[in-house]
């Protein structure tokens, strides 16, 4: 009798081992998203960046065993969605929010955010959008929580563990075009070997006075501006020399097919995000880039 009950509990451990977890896609018909890639809380000495599925707008989570950074919090009522994910990874504090400006896509989120969860430091552009939805309650929700945020007008580095974060702002206080999406900040995120680099929104004159200071190769870039085509990509990518391109779009609003095929052409490899959400892995000397769930 013992012996058929340790065999019947036998068979049920393997029964219970086998039970089969849904695949990535498996209800949207993106099929080529890989299995088992759900971020889970960094290893030593590894950093994840979780590029969210935010439609045509911009949200960046960074995290490593020393903290986490969020870079820009997508349109109004996306802050639930980021405060989820947070809650999924074990986060309970932002020791950086950075906004590279000002549109409704980009600070969107941030009021949820940060009247919900701990927040370090605030960076912030240098051109305010007054008398916008998003932006003023934005600025109500920093009032709320006695906070002031760091406007910048030089560049600023800190350190996330083994991470530096370089956060430039623009030289100008206004642009002949467009102001708001060329005061974006652009951020550049070093681990080890591997530098990744956010260009916010901007446009040709932002990234003609970005480019004027030859920037070292980067092993991935977020193109500015959802995919939009501009003639100053061609010198964007001959200077940073990424493997990887990441651009923020929608099924409703598309990235431009100049831009994919100038993209294609330099041996880019290009991630969408609204296709899925993607995933960034740096162990420091590799990058490993997928999407995720």
């Amino acid at each position: 009798m013992k012996l058929k009950l340790l065999a019947l509990l036998a068979v049920l451990g393997l029964l219970a081992g086998c039970a089969v977890s849904p695949q990535p896609g498996a209800e949207t018909g993106t099929e080529s998203l890989p299995p088992d890639s759900t971020p889970s809380l960094p290893v030593e000495g590894e950093l994840q960046v979780y590029c969210f599925q935010a439609g045509k707008a911009d949200a960046f989570l960074f995290w490593n065993e020393a903290g986490a950074v969020l870079l820009d919090t997508g349109e109004s009522g996306f802050g639930k969605t980021i405060l989820e994910k947070l809650e999924v990874l074990g986060i309970q504090r932002l020791d950086y929010l950075i906004i590279t400006h000002f549109d409704k896509d980009h600070v969107g989120g941030a009021k949820k955010l940060l009247i919900s969860i701990p927040v370090g430091t605030v960076l912030q552009s240098n051109c305010p959008k007054t008398g916008s939805s998003a932006y003023d309650k934005y600025a109500a929700a920093l009032a709320e929580q006695g906070m002031e945020a760091v406007t910048l007008r030089e560049s600023l580095s800190f350190t996330l563990g083994d991470v530096r974060f370089t956060v430039e702002p623009p030289a100008r206080e206004s642009y002949q075009t467009d102001a708001s999406n060329n005061s974006s900040l652009i951020v550049t995120v070093t681990h080890g070997s591997s530098r990744l680099l956010f260009t916010g929104d901007a446009e040709d004159e932002r990234l003609e006075e970005y480019l004027a200071g030859d920037p070292a190769p980067c092993v991935f870039v977020k193109l500015p501006h959802h995919g939009v085509y501009q003639s100053s990509l061609t010198e964007l990518l001959e200077k940073t020399s990424p493997s990887y391109a990441l651009i923020t779009s929608s099924e409703e609003e598309l990235e431009e097919q100049k831009t994919l095929d100038l993209l294609s052409q330099s041996g880019v490899e290009c991630f969408l995000t609204r296709s899925a959400p993607v995933l960034l892995t740096s162990d420091g000397s590799s990058l490993r880039v997928e999407y995720s769930q």
